[in-house]
């Protein structure tokens, strides 16, 4: 349900710990998904280094493109589903895709730099999870923050 901006203004300032809260369920919701995601990331990375015999770097950026196509649908459609209104847009896509190249960076740095301490695996689930706060971050405060108008043309 979308709450009239005047409203919600005033609910804000009436009950700031909501706002606290609802940041809570959105950083669980996210981490869930993200958690669906880490294995679709995980597996699609374990394919193409063990399989294809790709080198680190190309099977991290193959997996991650994968699981962030996955993540953008699941997370418009419940996480965010307020902001988004349930709606995949191309615009939106394109931002959380970008907004998502700060992630995969801080996803890679972290898989090659602990690949030198730790086996692969761990590694990788260690990228994981650095990039799960940088991701959060940015899809709450950047790609999905609410009250930005939407437009039919949007749509898609």
């Amino acid at each position: 349900m979308i709450v009239p901006a005047p409203l919600q203004r005033l609910l804000d300032r009436a009950f700031p710990w909501w706002q606290e809260r609802i940041v809570v369920l959105k950083a669980i919701s996210f981490g869930f998904i993200g958690v669906i995601n880490g294995f679709v990331d995980l597996g699609v990375f374990l394919l193409a280094y063990n399989v294809l015999a790709l080198s680190l770097v190309p099977a991290n950026v193959l997996g991650w493109l994968v699981a962030v196509s996955a993540s953008y649908t699941m997370n418009s459609f419940v996480t965010f589903a307020a902001e988004s209104g349930r709606k995949l847009r191309w615009r939106d896509y394109a931002k959380f895709v970008a907004s998502g190249v700060a992630g995969v960076v801080a996803n890679t740095t972290a898989l090659v730099v602990a690949a030198y301490f730790v086996p692969v695996l761990v590694a990788k689930l260690i990228a994981i999870a650095v990039s799960f706060v940088v991701n959060f971050s940015l899809s709450h405060f950047v790609v999905f923050r609410p009250g930005g108008e939407r437009t039919t043309s949007d749509a898609r």
